[in-house]
């Protein structure tokens, strides 16, 4: 269970192995809660319910002030290592001197990463978690005051490392783009649908390492628009630079929409 959002759920299944010899394949066996357990779920449903309440008014009072200051405020979200801060440094270094930028870093610890922006040049706050496994609004609107607002640019918020929590929390972005590696599984946005159903774009990363890996691009394209017939997807890689042309020409697209 998350220690900050309390997610939890009162529905569990357990998928197991068709035996040897069985005509039929074993169907998903749901584990029944005692009426303790089933009031405990309860609480935590309510409190979860109650928890992203409160975010929400947060994040609509971050996203007046990004459309006051007309900045496009972009949620990044990934699984670790995804290399979504190696494709956010190539990013900040094409747009920088074009559009104002900043950046908000997400970790449970370390500032590592936010020293990786700040040597472009590009302002960065880290927020570290601790044990939380996610950004939520009121923390960006608590770290908005310790940076010059990036007025008429883009603020890239980069999420901590996980592919569940963070699709529930609203900052007040403008959208949510997911960074899916071919070092992961294609299967991903069928493991993880939450994420890829709030996502407006899917960044398909280190496609240079395709002639290495027994990847199917195509079936994971599939299981995305399985899961969100809406989402967009560029074949991308900061190494390379494969797809960086298109990713720079959506970002300007959002900017000005």
């Amino acid at each position: 269970m998350c220690l900050t959002c309390g997610c939890g759920t009162n529905d569990v299944f357990i998928r197991g192995k068709q035996a040897r010899g069985a005509s039929t394949a074993a169907a998903p066996m749901r584990i029944h809660l005692d009426t303790a357990t089933q009031g405990e779920a309860s609480r935590i449903i309510k409190l979860e319910q109650d928890i992203l309440a409160k975010n929400d008014g947060f994040a609509d009072k971050n996203r007046s002030l990004f459309s006051a200051n007309g900045i496009l405020a972009l949620n990044l979200v990934s699984s670790p290592g995804s290399g979504k801060t190696t494709l956010l440094v190539k990013t900040l270094e094409a747009l920088k001197g074009k559009v104002p930028l900043a950046v908000i870093e997400g970790d449970q610890q370390t500032d590592n990463d936010a020293e990786r922006i700040r040597a472009t040049g590009v302002e960065a706050i880290q927020i570290n978690t601790g044990k939380g496994c996610h950004l939520d609004a009121q923390m960006i609107e608590r770290s908005l005051p310790q940076m010059p607002l990036p007025k008429q640019g883009m603020l890239f918020i980069e999420n901590v490392g996980n592919l569940v929590c963070p699709a529930a929390f609203d900052l007040g972005e403008a959208a949510k783009v997911v960074v899916l590696s071919v070092t992961e599984g294609e299967d991903k946005p069928l493991k993880y649908p939450d994420m890829f159903k709030a996502a407006k774009l899917m960044l398909l990363n280190k496609c240079d390492l395709l002639p290495y890996l027994s990847f199917d691009v195509a079936r994971a394209e599939e299981y995305a628009r399985r899961v969100n017939p809406d989402i967009q997807i560029i074949r991308i890689s900061a190494t390379s630079g494969e797809g960086m042309p298109a990713w720079l020409e959506w970002l300007s697209a959002q900017h000005h929409t």
